[in-house]
């Protein structure tokens, strides 16, 4: 009786010691599970959390930037080629359209880490912000209407009302260089496209691409363009003072420019690749 028993005092002993391990395995399992699920979210949230630097572009300066307003999307030839740089570059980027002015402003103030606005390089601009490698060569050149015979060049502006946009070159050139002619700045350089058009203006200067375009297509045969280029100038990509972005850009500006796709960008908005010819 007694060894019945003892006997059976042992298998409830075992019996209780082997539940007692399986629990607490059970628990340890049940604990590293949690672990590796958040694990998971630490790697989605650092995948979600990449830098993602805020480009400052112009609102409308066709064909290098402008509203879509059938997409609400910007494009253009700097909308297409920042695009194409930030993947060259391995980097994600976030357009936010606004004035000229303020995308000046914003890399001065460092708010935007890139800027690109058919911003021409200037020693002055130098000053406060840093530029990448030239990206396209322009200048600048006079529109005047169709019909007008009494400005052939920019030597006929003395006592003329000429329109250009604020804050630009073409502002900067008029004032230096023909002070006896009437500046008219606007906010928007289709404002003063439009008051040639009316004649409230006798003609406008601005960025030759954008006056060619315009002249070219939204004018419909109301303007034409005189006295050819002003002031070689060359446009470049903006950044606060310091950035780090500039090498990488610029490698990725020179990797586009060797495999071709600058080229293509190029045609696309231009009509034609950069040594004049097509594909």
């Amino acid at each position: 009786m007694k060894k019945k028993s003892f006997l059976l005092g042992l298998v409830l002993i075992l019996s209780a010691f082997f539940m007692a391990a399986c629990g607490s395995t059970q628990s340890s399992n049940e604990a590293e599970a949690p672990a590796a699920e958040k694990s998971e979210e630490v790697a989605e949230g650092n995948e979600s959390s990449e830098d993602v630097f805020s480009v400052a572009t112009d609102t409308n300066f066709v064909p290098f930037e402008s509203l879509n307003t059938e997409t609400g999307e910007m494009e253009g030839f700097d909308i297409d080629l920042i695009k194409a740089l930030a993947d060259e570059a391995g980097i994600k980027v976030d357009i936010e359209a606004m004035e000229f002015d303020g995308v000046i402003a914003g890399m001065q103030t460092a708010r935007f880490d890139i800027g690109i606005a058919g911003m021409t390089i200037t020693e002055e601009r130098a000053e406060t912000i840093d530029f990448s490698d030239p990206y396209y060569d322009a200048g600048l050149t006079l529109a005047v209407k169709a019909d007008n015979e009494d400005i052939k060049s920019e030597a006929d502006l003395a006592g003329k009302k000429v329109a250009t946009r604020s804050g630009t070159t073409s502002e900067t050139y008029l004032t230096e260089n023909h002070p006896d002619a009437e500046l008219v700045p606007f906010p928007g350089i289709v404002e003063a496209y439009l008051e040639l058009i009316s004649g409230r203006v006798d003609a406008v200067m601005y960025d030759a691409p954008n006056v060619m375009y315009y002249v070219n297509t939204d004018a419909k045969g109301q303007l034409k363009t005189v006295g050819g280029l002003l002031q070689g100038e060359q446009y470049g990509i903006a950044f606060p003072q310091g950035s780090e972005l500039v090498e990488p850009i610029n490698e990725a500006l020179k990797t586009l420019i060797e495999n071709g796709t600058y080229d293509d960008i190029y045609e696309k908005w231009f009509g034609e690749r950069p040594n004049g010819t097509t594909k």
